[in-house]
């Protein structure tokens, strides 16, 4: 019974963070405004920026993902598409430009999703609360 709810937990924290939305409370966005995360959430007061360094995940999962994507075009292009091994590399290019900036929020949010996961997000508490 607790592995099916841990299960469903799993998928409730993926489903949130797909759409970037706090990992614990599942209300509140985790994005202030663009290429900026909030501090915590003014909802459930999970703390989504901690110490020096948290951020490294995040950074580790958008690299690594951009480096799968771009494997995967570049075989897609060369295997299935036949296309000019100087042409992929142009896309390739353009696709190491582009993505890891699209990514960033979603990199974020599965770090904080994982973490979530793993060990729980802490709670932020103001001076006086």
């Amino acid at each position: 019974m607790a592995d099916v709810r841990q299960a469903s937990s799993v998928w409730t924290t993926l489903s949130r963070s797909v759409r970037l939305r706090c990992p614990a409370c599942g209300l509140e966005s985790i994005i202030e405004r663009p290429f900026h995360i909030r501090h915590h959430c003014e909802s459930c007061r999970a703390l989504f920026k901690r110490e020096q360094g948290f951020f490294v995940g995040a950074i580790l999962a958008n690299v690594v993902t951009t480096e799968l994507f771009i494997l995967a075009i570049c075989f897609f292009c060369l295997l299935v598409l036949g296309i000019d091994y100087d042409r992929v590399l142009w896309v390739l290019f353009a696709i190491a430009v582009v993505f890891p900036l699209a990514f960033y929020h979603h990199s974020w949010s599965f770090w904080l999703a994982f973490d979530y996961t793993v060990e729980g997000l802490p709670k932020y508490w103001r001076k006086g609360d």
